[in-house]
């Protein structure tokens, strides 16, 4: 494959406006696992554990540290498919417009994008410094900012080049720079603390909350002072606190931290992040592509898909696969698994034309902003559906039925109200566009 095959110039067999139904179904189906399907799984592991239950529970949970599952692939294939849907919506705004007013259009959505982000985030409810200015939604707005000028004003031959310089880049920064040999968890600064004769210290650290949320606490001084005391240096750690990402959020990130002293949507980490939507950009030029059968793109998809995947688990030798500071290997792993994905998901609903079994990923796909903020609002769908089938209801079903079974009811109810949701505003055509 060639990338003069994909070239940003509208197809002549559709309009560069066509929406690609696979592609809404897949960001459906993505967004379902976060706003209730995942809920879905847990009590069916709740009413009888056996090997598929389990197995489904665990790779609905993130991997502590180190490692892949699925659920590790929700967040990238969101921000991968915000890519393929770049190339769609800019190529169609220049097509009506000029460059300039796709740049002006790209800046006033990502700081839409950005606001939104802070409200979900819980806005400026609470007193400085107990604010997240980084978050989910926030790097999905600094990647849409970024892939979107990149696509902008770059020829894909230059954006695949992008992409490796920043991924190879990261691995540099995070391999080479030294750190100051000191691990930031509460662990580890509390057994310093009791090293020093500080032992109520310690024992503050250990059952200290976040102690980044509060002006002069005690915890984040001592390991302000810690760090600014430490003059061993080391160079290519990537353990949880002793590693360069974590280590510049903890000096540079102002505001709440989400793991106490770090964040795993700090500064450094959002550049291999950018090469994920990167990966959907080059995704969605091929799928533009009218030089390119529906087939063979299937094909390419899911090649380039297996490809990604074998050299993350090569690169995981030397650069491991860690979700919390987006490790190159770990972009390559979800790019290529999110490619998999839509390459299955164009083949059964763009190729095969099998389009009735995914209408409801479809209604939630063209709305997963506003099912998930209105999810964060209301506390989870399955919040509204305690109130309608929890109490008697599900302890009817808990004592007549099968234990458990009240949960799973519960679970039951609550999906099927975000499909309900989603159905009555794509059915009145009420789309939030951010």
């Amino acid at each position: 494959m060639t990338t003069d095959n994909l070239s940003p110039a509208p197809p002549e067999n559709k309009p560069a406006s066509t929406r690609v139904m696979s592609v809404d179904a897949l960001r459906g189906f993505d967004m379902m696992w976060i706003v209730g399907a995942g809920s879905l799984v847990g009590a069916l592991q709740n009413m009888s554990q056996n090997f598929v239950t389990s197995t489904l529970a665990t790779q609905l949970e993130h991997v502590a540290w180190r490692g892949f599952r699925f659920y590790d692939c929700i967040f990238p294939l969101f921000v991968f498919l915000m890519g393929v849907s770049i190339v769609f919506s800019l190529t169609k705004a220049i097509e009506h417009g000029t460059r300039a007013d796709a740049f002006k259009r790209i800046i006033r959505r990502f700081v839409l994008m950005f606001i939104v982000a802070l409200f979900y985030s819980g806005g400026f409810r609470d007193l400085w410094p107990d604010i997240r200015l980084l978050g989910v939604l926030n790097r999905i707005a600094l990647c849409y900012l970024c892939a979107s000028l990149l696509f902008l004003f770059c020829q894909p031959r230059m954006l695949i080049g992008v992409a490796a310089g920043l991924l190879l880049g990261y691995w540099a920064l995070l391999a080479l720079v030294p750190i100051r040999d000191l691990r930031l968890d509460k662990e580890s600064l509390a057994q310093l603390a009791t090293h020093q004769g500080k032992s109520e210290l310690a024992e503050t650290i250990r059952k200290s909350g976040n102690p980044s949320t509060t002006k002069n606490n005690p915890v984040m001084e001592f390991a302000r002072d810690t760090y600014d005391a430490t003059t061993a240096r080391v160079s290519g750690q990537f353990e949880p606190g002793y590693n360069l990402a974590n280590h510049f959020d903890f000096l540079y990130l102002p505001g709440k931290k989400h793991d106490s002293f770090y964040d795993p949507e700090g500064f450094l980490s959002t550049i291999p992040a950018v090469v994920t939507s990167l990966l959907g950009v080059f995704a969605g030029l091929l799928l533009r592509s009218s030089s390119v059968r529906d087939q063979q793109k299937v094909w390419l998809l899911v090649g380039s898909g297996i490809a990604g995947i074998a050299v993350a688990l090569l690169w995981d030798i030397q650069f491991p696969i860690i979700k919390k500071i987006w490790t190159s290997s770990y972009v390559l792993m979800a790019g290529g698994w999110s490619a998999i994905f839509l390459g299955v998901f164009y083949q059964f609903v763009d190729v095969w034309k099998f389009q009735r079994w995914c209408q409801p990923f479809v209604w939630i796909g063209t709305n997963s902003i506003t099912i998930y903020l209105t999810s964060n609002v209301l506390g989870g769908f399955n919040r509204i559906a305690a109130r309608l089938v929890g109490g008697d209801v599900k302890a009817f079903f808990e004592a007549n039925v099968a234990k458990g079974l009240g949960d799973l009811f519960v679970a039951l109810v609550g999906l099927g109200l975000v499909f309900w949701f989603c159905g009555f505003l794509h059915r009145r055509k009420i789309f939030l566009r951010l």
